[in-house]
């Protein structure tokens, strides 16, 4: 039994529900990385909005960087019931500056459709990336991932794919940044969020990336905020002990004076631990 198992009903929700355990609306730390994504959709070339799906949510919002250029794919949190990938456009700024293609992706939300759905939908916009984005100069064999939150449980479900049974490539991404990661949704099922998610033990056994085995052999970098709650880092660090247990070699850090909200800060900071972890497993600058 995990020790968030004897937690009583309140500080269970501190531990699992990131909106309480900052001193303010989340909104409030993302004000200013809005307004940037609405500079770069307006000043960078971009091709928004474009389809992999036939449902609402299944668009991308696409910054090219050139002809052969690596391919970084985003995926945004919101404990997969809210956000849009709209407000997660600054990301594109430094890292197309570098050389690399990047890719904002929504996906499918509860309760719309349940945590099976939200991964369905994220899996079938890396496969559209790898069959489509040459058409928009990026390079399909040198495709890579990062996340935040339940992004970054997308990201770690990419990992856990079994991608040759589609058709493609085993190793089909190089690397994965996983930021403020849940892995293991069960802690969900037992707090307020869940009247949206309405998780079962059946799809949190489909969707546990603490217990499925990792099936690509990629870089993971797993990162946390040092003022995230413990509980919360605890799932970044038995993730990682999981991806050693399968022969993995995952670089883990804690960045204090972060907490979940204010993390996301750091892809603006070019020379900040996530920016450089990004920029590595896009392998920026570097010839095929």
């Amino acid at each position: 039994m995990h020790d968030w198992q004897s937690l009583d009903a309140e500080e269970r929700e501190y531990q699992f529900n990131p909106q309480k355990s900052v001193d303010k609306p989340a909104s409030s730390f993302q004000a200013h990385r809005t307004m940037m994504s609405r500079i770069c959709r307006q000043s960078m070339e971009a091709h928004l909005d474009v389809k992999y799906g036939p449902g609402p949510l299944h668009g991308l919002d696409i910054f090219p960087a050139g002809p052969d250029s690596p391919v970084h794919i985003f995926f945004h949190g919101g404990y997969w019931r809210i956000q849009d990938k709209e407000n997660f456009s600054f990301i594109a700024r430094d890292l197309v500056a570098s050389g690399v293609t990047v890719v904002i992706a929504n996906y499918d939300l509860c309760p719309a459709v349940t945590l099976d759905g939200v991964t369905a939908s994220a899996l079938n916009a890396i496969e559209w990336c790898f069959r489509n984005i040459d058409q928009y100069g990026g390079d399909p064999h040198r495709m890579s991932v990062s996340g935040n939150s339940a992004g970054a449980h997308l990201c770690s479900m990419v990992v856990a794919t079994d991608w040759a049974a589609r058709g493609l490539p085993r190793d089909i991404i190089t690397g994965a940044v996983m930021i403020s990661g849940i892995f293991d949704p069960t802690p969900a099922m037992h707090i307020s969020v869940n009247a949206d998610l309405a998780l079962t033990e059946e799809i949190i056994e489909r969707n546990n990336t603490e217990r499925l085995p990792p099936k690509v052999d990629c870089r993971n970098l797993v990162i946390a905020g040092g003022k995230e709650p413990w509980a919360w880092i605890d799932q970044s660090y038995r993730y990682s002990r999981h991806l050693r247990q399968h022969g993995g070699d995952p670089e883990v850090h804690i960045l204090p004076g972060y907490h979940h909200f204010n993390i996301m800060d750091e892809y603006l900071e070019p020379s900040s631990p996530i920016a450089r972890a990004v920029q590595a497993v896009c392998g920026a600058g570097e010839q095929r």
